[in-house]
């Protein structure tokens, strides 16, 4: 039997019995010590899924548990979440007039203060923020404070870290390096890390396993290599990778060999040539994307995209043979 932390037994909870928010009958289990990454887009219930795990918010039907033992709900408990879980919002949660040591530190009780200093040192050195340890909060960017919230929930030999859009704040310099840094982290201490996020790249880069939810449904859950290479529904695609979906009728004009309704590829699927055995397209635009580039292609009136690794190769207007190398069918 595979070691669950988290279960969630046909969880749902609902706002607004008039329009469609929180979650509807949703069953999965998180093994211990893996990233779990919840995508979907805004409203999907990403962070009422977060929250009733971490026993903020109240379930109107279904169970969790954690370690087999219920997760009592706010209404249950004097003060609402779990004491072996800890949660980092959009808002951090620091005293802002306090430095950085001493926010890390108030997590620790002072019955050791040596092992107390050890583990706030140990932390900020794994999160790169020893060098700011003196600092107030209120000097910090956006992206330092973060850090200073992840050490803070990390410190406490927390079992469970919930991270609610852990990136919103942090520039895209930045952002890769903090990913690194939470994965390697959690590979050094055995954490188990639910992450919620509208950026798919989040629970790409970050994430053993992926859970795709939409309209408070979970459509999918996997490896993300399974998910983005086999997804289940057109909108998982879309969200992971910006998928080209086309019509029946599109997809005959180009040439695509299909029964169901709608067909559907990413743009590096679509392989460009030289020969004149493959596809005729014009060049519409170009999109620099740094070390490669998309091409907007055109033909018999219908618009994919291509990646081109060699920029400059095909620019505005040209013409180039392309065909799609693989495609999906949807109903």
């Amino acid at each position: 039997m595979e070691d669950h932390i988290i279960s969630v037994k046909n969880l749902s909870k609902q706002y607004q019995t008039a329009q469609a928010s929180g979650v509807k009958n949703i069953s999965f289990d998180i093994k211990r010590g893996h990233i779990v990454g919840i995508i979907g887009e805004s409203g999907s219930g990403k962070s009422t899924l977060l929250k009733s795990i971490y026993g903020l918010v109240k379930a109107d039907e279904g169970e969790l548990q954690f370690n087999g033992k219920r997760i009592l709900g706010p209404d249950e408990q004097l003060i609402p979440g779990h004491k072996e879980m800890k949660m980092v919002t959009q808002d951090f949660s620091l005293n802002i007039y306090a430095k950085v040591y001493d926010n890390i530190a108030s997590m620790l009780s002072n019955t050791n203060l040596k092992s107390k200093q050890e583990k706030t040192q140990e932390m900020m050195e794994r999160l790169h923020i020893d060098h700011l340890k003196d600092k107030k909060i209120t000097e910090l960017s956006g992206g330092e404070q973060q850090r200073v919230a992840i050490a803070k929930a990390m410190v406490s030999d927390t079992s469970v870290l919930l991270l609610d859009e852990p990136f919103s704040q942090v520039d895209a310099l930045l952002k890769n390096q903090l990913r690194a840094d939470i994965k390697r982290v959690a590979a050094e201490t055995g954490i188990t890390v639910i992450l919620v996020s509208h950026d798919p790249a989040d629970g790409l880069f970050l994430a053993d396993e992926l859970l795709i939810l939409r309209q408070g449904e979970l459509l999918q859950r996997g490896a993300p290599a399974d998910i983005y290479n086999h997804p289940d529904h057109i909108y998982t695609a879309q969200i992971l990778g910006n998928a080209v979906v086309l019509n029946a009728d599109e997809a005959l004009k180009l040439g695509l060999t299909v029964t169901q309704k709608h067909t559907l590829f990413y743009p590096e699927w679509v392989e460009l040539k030289g020969g004149w055995n493959s596809r005729r397209f014009q060049v519409l635009d170009v999109y620099y994307k740094g070390f490669y580039e998309e091409l907007l292609l055109e033909r018999n009136g219908v618009k994919i995209r291509a990646i081109q690794l060699n920029r400059g190769a095909h620019k505005k207007n040209d013409h180039v043979q392309a065909s799609v190398g693989r495609f999906l069918g949807y109903d």
